[in-house]
């Protein structure tokens, strides 16, 4: 019998191997703020980066797998493959770099700027409706989940958007800090 990426075992697998990306990088984490190297700022930016480059490419695929999934019968072969791939989406790498995004922004926000500066006000409310945006997109997960999405393929195209657009508004924030 030949195993499908969508049976059990591979997705175990693909379970283990993700606890252990995240155990390392959250021992990483441990390990920097124990050690408090000089450089600790620039350690933290960048696996905030990280972070918010896995969340932002989750964000940017999920609603994708949703268009193909509104064409797919319910029931079919399909519709539980992109069933599998929405919900690993969303366990492995939506929710983990979220996390990481929010508890690494919050520390660098408090410990550089000390929550201080109109620009770092309007990129935590961008951040915010990204994060409202990642609730939709779960919320949608678990209606896809049974068979009971109500949304057309034309609305997630155009949720398609919205991190794009939330995206640059926060960079721009964070890079130019206009105000």
């Amino acid at each position: 019998m030949i195993e499908r990426q969508t049976d059990r075992a591979p997705g175990r697998r693909a379970q283990l191997r993700a606890i252990a990306a995240l155990s390392i990088f959250v021992a990483l984490l441990v390990a920097l703020f124990i050690g408090q190297p000089d450089d600790l700022y620039l350690w933290i930016k960048t696996f905030h980066i990280i972070a918010v480059i896995s969340w932002m490419a989750a964000l940017l695929y999920m609603p994708r797998l949703f268009i193909y999934h509104t064409d797919a019968l319910p029931g079919s072969a399909q519709s539980e493959t992109f069933k599998t791939m929405e919900r690993r989406l969303l366990k492995v790498i939506m929710n983990p770099a979220m996390m990481i995004a929010w508890l690494l922004g919050l520390y660098l926000a408090w410990s550089i700027y000390g929550f201080t500066g109109g620009w770092l006000h309007a990129k935590l409310f961008c951040v915010f409706l990204l994060t409202l945006v990642h609730v939709h997109f779960s919320r949608a997960v678990s209606d896809f989940q049974r068979d009971a999405n109500r949304r057309s393929a034309r609305y997630w195209r155009l949720m398609n958007e919205a991190p794009t657009l939330l995206m640059i508004v926060i960079v721009i924030l964070a890079v130019v800090k206009p105000f």
